[in-house]
């Protein structure tokens, strides 16, 4: 437990046997999860058993659903079994020493969702980061502050943490299909914020790995558009 607080970090994962076996060892390293799960979205090599070998819950989904359909499994199963939630890259992105950042402001009753954020003081990114999610990750969150009305530096970094209150809200409706792939992660952020939660943004960073072991899986167009067409549907009201 951290603070009094148990909380479970959730890393969706495909294919990535070298990178989310360095991700459970440095969550473990820092000694305050209270569980790590990871999910494993039909993975075809190690990952899963190398995962399992830690100690590390792993959910298989028995073959490729999506980014968002890992993440809501992984969601329903931490739900009766803690108070907060901290999501986390499955390909060694994100620096799981700053998971307590995430967690302050939730625990000091400042938040209930928080945002972690590259573009904030304190914060970064570096590594081999793709042009077009350099373009991505500075155009997102201009359009997020426009259609919902909150300005936010950071709308696309799935690093964050939140209490798991928030998943019970009727009004967040995750069970959606159309969520299954990188629609989830910038719909569950519009809702908590269009709904009135309590929100911050903590500096975080982001390393990208050499582009030779693959530093991303989301491809240039329909990768960007996944992320981003949850903001005019919910916002011309086409969905809920």
């Amino acid at each position: 437990m951290y603070k009094d607080y148990r909380f479970i970090v959730i890393a969706p994962c495909y294919n990535e046997e070298k990178k989310i076996t360095e991700v459970v060892r440095r969550i473990q390293e820092i000694g305050l999860a209270d569980e790590i799960v990871v999910v494993d979205d039909g993975s075809t090599d190690g990952s899963a058993p190398a995962c399992r070998a830690l100690g590390a819950t792993v959910i298989s989904l028995g073959k490729m659903v999506g980014v968002g359909a890992a993440l809501r499994r992984g969601f329903e199963y931490a739900q009766n079994r803690c108070q907060v939630i901290v999501v986390i890259a499955g390909n060694n992105k994100d620096e799981p020493r700053e998971i307590p950042r995430l967690l302050e402001p939730i625990l000091e009753g400042r938040a209930d969702f928080v945002q972690g954020s590259r573009f904030l003081a304190s914060g970064g990114y570096g590594g081999d980061m793709p042009f077009y999610r350099k373009v991505a990750t500075r155009l997102h969150p201009l359009l997020f502050s426009l259609v919902t009305g909150r300005r936010v530096t950071e709308s696309t970094n799935g690093f964050r943490a939140f209490r798991v209150g928030v998943l019970r809200d009727p009004q967040i409706r995750l069970d959606q299909r159309w969520l299954d792939e990188y629609e989830l992660e910038p719909y569950l952020y519009y809702k908590v914020v269009t709904l009135g939660y309590p929100t911050c943004e903590v500096p975080v960073t982001k390393i990208y790995p050499p582009r030779a072991i693959g530093n991303t899986k989301m491809k240039p167009i329909t990768g960007w558009w996944s992320i981003l067409r949850p903001l005019f549907l919910l916002r011309l009201g086409l969905r809920r």
